[in-house]
């Protein structure tokens, strides 16, 4: 076991705070491990001077590589970089916020022994608000059922990846990345370990309502073509509905003679069919949304900064020496 490597992705926007205290963290627990290791900082285009903090922890530990964005690409984009990026035969992403606490690297290590492929740190909602503990089952209830794979509450992306699932995410080259989603879509044999909610140290949390609503919208759309399906099951619904109903009021006429119109009726039947329309509208224009982006092929994000040497570099100083 000793010449294995394990690789820390820790993905960091305006986290120049922490840096310092979740690479001590880690150091800590490595010291009584058997392993080799790096810790992999993705800089997500940050406005705090972290990547400066990055910086001079990589002038000290020479496990310390770092990849800082030209701008903020977003977590996703963060932890692609650090998979693409790092070199262990195995690695855990972690939060530089010390919300993933370091004292259960030994349980995820120990499930990789067991030859698991993944390792998932399960949290509890212990600490959150009521109404996002409940937000949060009912979000998990209706994706479950709306998904082609399956979600867990609590299982993010605090994770041990073997080398064999990094290569199968790495494979998958969608623009439109939804993690937590990847990691079933993939497969393989996994271990789930639980571990207490742990509140942040420092700094504030980086994901708004607005942000959490969005992510939850991409859940939905990046598995699934069941809102799709809905559209055609709802404007099959409605036509019916409006056939019954002429052929209805076409009988009433034939046998009574013309009344006075209803309004309500008219303006219900608008509205109704209006309403219906325009959601359909937006389910499909999210779908068309992300086929145009899937089109134009651009990189998931840039690198600005980085001490990690690309694959043609070392070539390179290879033919040198």
């Amino acid at each position: 076991m000793g010449s294995l490597t394990i690789s820390f992705i820790i993905p960091s926007y305006n986290e120049a705070e922490n840096v310092q205290n979740v690479l001590k963290a880690i150091e800590s627990e490595m010291l009584i491990q058997h392993y080799e290791y790096e810790v992999v900082f993705v800089d997500d285009g940050s406005k705090d001077g972290t990547v400066e903090a990055i910086q001079d922890l990589a002038f000290c530990y020479p496990e310390v590589k770092y990849v800082s964005f030209s701008r903020n690409f977003g977590k996703e984009a963060a932890l692609l970089a650090g998979l693409r990026h790092s070199q262990g035969d195995a690695v855990i992403m972690m939060d530089a916020d010390l919300q993933h606490p370091a004292s259960m690297i030994s349980k995820l290590l120990k499930g990789y022994e067991e030859g698991y492929d993944q390792v998932i740190a399960k949290r509890n909602r212990k600490g959150d608000s009521l109404i996002r503990s409940f937000i949060s089952f009912a979000f998990y209830r209706l994706i479950n059922k709306a998904v082609d794979v399956e979600l867990s509450d609590g299982e993010g992306d605090f994770r041990l990846l073997s080398r064999k699932a990094v290569d199968a995410l790495l494979v998958l080259s969608e623009g439109n990345r939804f993690s937590k989603g990847l990691y079933s879509w993939i497969g393989l044999e996994k271990k789930v370990i639980s571990y207490e909610n742990v509140a942040r140290e420092k700094g504030e949390t980086k994901w708004s309502f607005a942000k959490l609503i969005n992510y939850g919208i991409d859940g939905v759309v990046s598995f699934n073509h069941k809102p799709l399906r809905a559209c055609f099951y709802i404007g099959a619904f409605v036509l019916i509905l409006s056939l019954l109903y002429i052929i209805i009021t076409f009988t009433e006429i034939l046998q009574n003679g013309i009344a006075v119109p209803g309004y309500f009726t008219t303006i219900s039947a608008v509205l109704f069919l209006g309403g219906v329309q325009l959601v359909c509208l937006g389910i499909i224009g999210e779908y068309i949304g992300r086929i145009y982006y899937e089109t134009k092929k651009r990189p998931h994000y840039i690198i600005g900064k980085t001490n990690i040497e690309t694959a043609a570099e070392k070539r390179d100083k290879h033919v040198i020496q």
